[in-house]
């Protein structure tokens, strides 16, 4: 595969479960050394659409290449190549670290076993706690060991699914510091989650919706392509409170997201959002400015114009 060439291509993806469609005609393509953040909301596809490029399902519909390799008929190579970070913490819980990974290196049949788990080790800070018991670590700490078991092959590819759920906000930002070393060294991380800082740290998102592909683009790109317009307002809390009930009444207003004593109040026609807010302008305790929209803002817009696939599936 040359440099210049995707890593991930993929076109009409589709998956069907009995009578419903979870990935409905998804299209992707993710450069090298890309950071491409996949987002959604619970249930809209994007598990079914990482574990479909890396070969641990078959497509209904579609077609395309991951790591250069065809994704129906080459997934033994691909998953050869491939990190895959799952939700859970799936080691060994009454294993030690270096043993949990020196499992990893058995199941590749890695040479040099001893330095690449020392070298694993070391890069994620695990060192110091080789000999302690995965059941025994925190959140931050087990997802440490279980991206060290993700690189201890070396792949082309991270595939990392919702990998810092539960895990506090230091932890969060050590994990994505490591994750963009990755990526400047050239490897490809294809990453869902649902914190909008980590989306903004990608490279790219892409947003999926009930297995729909929402949008794809840069962060600017994407919420510029919401073509949202939004006012912010603050005040006291009591009158914030009212306020926000008041305006998600009006015609225009599609959106009125409180953060504490501030709102963020949006629609997608920016005349009838500035007829639905002027009664309010003028109000001495009220402060209002034009602002741009947030990336939350923009996914919350996408969500609600689509259509609820689970919705309309038979009981």
């Amino acid at each position: 595969m040359s440099d210049d060439a995707p890593v991930i291509s993929v076109r009409g993806l589709t998956k069907r479960f009995g009578s419903r469609t979870v990935v409905d005609h998804v299209d992707l393509t993710v450069r090298r050394g890309q950071i491409y953040g996949f987002l959604g909301p619970n249930g809209s596809g994007k598990t079914t659409t990482i574990r479909m490029l890396c070969g641990l399902l078959v497509p209904d519909e579609g077609e395309g290449t991951c790591l250069g390799q065809d994704i129906r008929t080459q997934s033994w190579a691909i998953k050869q190549r491939v990190g895959y970070m799952t939700q859970r913490f799936s080691f060994y819980e009454d294993l030690t670290i270096a043993e949990n990974l020196d499992f990893v290196a058995r199941l590749y049949a890695l040479r040099d076993r001893g330095r690449r788990v020392d070298g694993a080790l070391t890069r994620l800070g695990l060192a110091d706690r080789r000999n302690q018991l995965a059941g025994s670590l925190s959140g931050g700490w087990k997802q440490r060991l279980a991206l060290a078991a993700c690189i201890l092959h070396e792949p082309d590819l991270l595939l990392l699914d919702e990998p810092t759920a539960g895990v506090d906000p230091k932890a969060r930002r050590a994990f994505w510091d490591e994750i963009h070393m990755l990526a400047s060294g050239g490897m490809t991380v294809l990453v869902s989650t649902h914190y909008m800082d980590e989306a903004e740290r990608c490279h790219r998102i892409a947003y999926l919706a009930y297995g729909k592909l929402m949008a794809d683009g840069t962060v600017e790109e994407v919420v510029k392509g919401a073509g949202l317009t939004t006012w912010h307002v603050s005040g006291p809390p009591r009158r914030i409170a009212a306020l926000a009930h008041n305006l998600s009444a009006r015609d225009g207003v599609e959106m009125v997201a409180p953060f504490g004593a501030t709102l963020h109040v949006s629609g997608s026609d920016a005349a009838r959002l500035e007829a639905a807010i002027a009664p309010y302008r003028a109000e001495a305790e009220l402060s209002w400015s034009e602002g741009e929209p947030s990336l939350e803002d923009a996914f919350i817009h996408l969500m609600e114009g689509a259509e609820d696939n689970f919705a309309k599936a038979p009981t």
